[in-house]
């Protein structure tokens, strides 16, 4: 139900707000929507280079578990890349045991490269409050501990703006009820990206137990609320 009502409410944000920009119409003729599927299917499998990557803008949030995480942020059209690794503390180079055992500040997050003319940074934000419980303190479903916790990063005052005013927004419809949000919203300074084994880690590992009982199903309930935020090849 509270996924419902923050869907209902990222659709009331977007026109009130004007959003920072809108999805490009598709280009390509009404006969060629199976060449379409096609080319975004590959986008989707190839990896970017460095030096591609590097004309699109970045956003960064933590709330869990990274492989559930970035696997939501994936499907997301606008998105090209999301990368899993750690941010929000002090020390360098964490290793995902350092960060596991509680032996950092950092929390688990998400790199997200963003094309800003095909999704706002505004709906980025909503896609991240949409797919997990900011009410839950140091710890999202079964996965308990600061570095699961809750955190908002920004770039620019602006960005800081926009974090916090959605906030205020879930605030006054009550999506909540009496349930605290417990999200920080804290200036971005370094991410440390993960080891390669945590990359892509649901579509690689498919079968494993945590990304069929808890991935997969977080997954899911995004993708039932927020339709029309999806790549045609994550419906």
């Amino acid at each position: 139900m509270k996924l419902l009502q923050i869907t209902l409410l990222a659709c009331a944000t977007l026109l009130a707000t004007n959003c920072q920009s809108k999805v490009k119409k598709n280009t390509l003729s009404e006969n060629s929507e199976d060449t379409e599927i096609a080319i975004e299917e590959v986008e989707e499998i190839v990896k970017l280079s460095p030096k591609q990557l590097s004309k699109y803008e970045t956003a960064y949030f933590a709330s869990g578990c990274f492989w559930c995480v970035e696997a939501i942020f994936e499907s997301v059209k606008g998105v090209k890349e999301v990368v899993s690794g750690y941010a929000g503390g002090k020390q360098k180079n964490p290793t995902y045991e350092d960060v596991g055992y509680g032996k950092t500040d950092h929390a688990e997050a998400v790199e997200v490269y963003y094309d800003p003319n095909e999704i706002s940074f505004t709906q980025l934000v909503q896609v991240f409050f949409g797919s997990h419980d900011p009410t839950q303190l140091n710890g999202q479903g079964p996965d308990r501990g600061r570095q699961y916790r809750s955190i908002a990063f920004y770039k620019t005052d602006e960005q800081k703006i926009i974090i916090e005013g959605y906030m205020q927004a879930l605030r006054d419809s009550n999506v909540y009820g009496d349930d605290q949000i417990t999200t920080e919203v804290t200036p971005y300074t370094i991410f440390y990206k993960a080891e390669s084994y945590h990359q892509d880690y649901e579509r690689n590992n498919p079968n494993n137990s945590y990304i069929q009982n808890v991935s997969i199903p977080r997954l899911n309930r995004f993708k039932e609320n927020f339709g029309d935020y999806l790549k045609k090849s994550a419906h």
